[in-house]
């Protein structure tokens, strides 16, 4: 384990039987409250996809807009919000997903993404990876080619990388 992932794990606060019992949530208001911190994960990110010839970033509601728009100003692309169902003014695509604890809805605007455009999909935290292959869905209806995952942290133990394979997946720290 590296450094940034020592201290990663160590300033996420980790919420017991939230939002359901049974449920371990991993709370990452406590690492974005260091500002020093959420630099080198942002930094290490775009360290990551740099090299990547990206045309957007898809930031996944709530908390993948806090990691999506920087990460996007850092590497000089657009960034679209993949929302929630019910909280998009425009025309719109969704599409239903499980969560671990759930049934949940995703949308994006029918002209945020055009045909052929590249684009990495950016949340906090890959589960079972629900949420982030309805994004990439999203992203294909609409004619964009998905070339990766990126996510602060992992819970590895949900096998969220197995609904993601054929996609390149980056996640800085793993719980077991």
């Amino acid at each position: 384990m590296g450094k940034l992932e020592t201290d990663v794990k160590r300033a996420i606060r980790t919420i017991p039987d939230y939002p359901k019992k049974g449920v371990p949530f991993k709370d990452l208001t406590t690492l974005w409250r260091n500002g020093k911190l959420t630099r080198r994960v942002t930094d290490d990110l775009a360290r990551r996809w740099k090299g990547e010839k990206l045309d957007k970033l898809v930031g996944v509601e709530a908390r993948g807009f806090i990691v999506g728009a920087p990460l996007a100003d850092r590497l000089g692309v657009g960034f679209v919000p993949a929302r929630k169902v019910g909280r998009l003014p425009a025309s719109k695509i969704s599409v239903n997903y499980e969560l671990e604890y759930g049934r949940q809805g995703l949308e994006m605007h029918t002209d945020s993404i055009s045909k052929g455009e590249r684009v990495l999909v950016v949340d906090d935290l890959l589960a079972t990876g629900g949420t982030s292959k309805a994004a990439a869905t999203l992203v294909e209806k609409l004619g964009g080619k998905v070339v990766g995952f990126a996510f602060v942290t992992e819970l590895s133990s949900l096998k969220g990388r197995k609904k993601l394979s054929g996609y390149e997946v980056y996640s800085i720290a793993k719980y077991d």
